[in-house]
């Protein structure tokens, strides 16, 4: 079993697209999977996204190059994002 790795990436510029993120993060490894954000209201971007990565190796990969990287006009903060905590309803 493959173990996939969820990274957490934040700054990011309004105009970023999930599009962007995926050519961003291809060269480091096989993405699972790519999530921008998105206020539910306006549908803007947030600022932030999840990046989930096949493997462990790909992730150490993308946050090693990325983390700091300026894409657009933002910096951006790569790091593994924090386990996903239930929340009561």
């Amino acid at each position: 079993m493959t173990m996939h790795t969820k990274l957490y990436v934040d700054n990011l510029a309004a105009a970023t697209t999930e599009t962007d993120l995926r050519d961003l993060f291809a060269p480091h490894g096989n993405l699972m999977e790519v999530n921008v954000a998105r206020d539910r209201t306006s549908g803007r971007s947030r600022g932030f996204a999840f990046v989930t990565m096949a493997t462990l190796e790909g992730a150490q990969s993308a946050i090693q190059a990325l983390n700091g990287k300026t894409l657009g006009s933002s910096t951006l903060t790569v790091s593994e994002a924090w386990p996903h905590e239930q929340r009561a309803s």
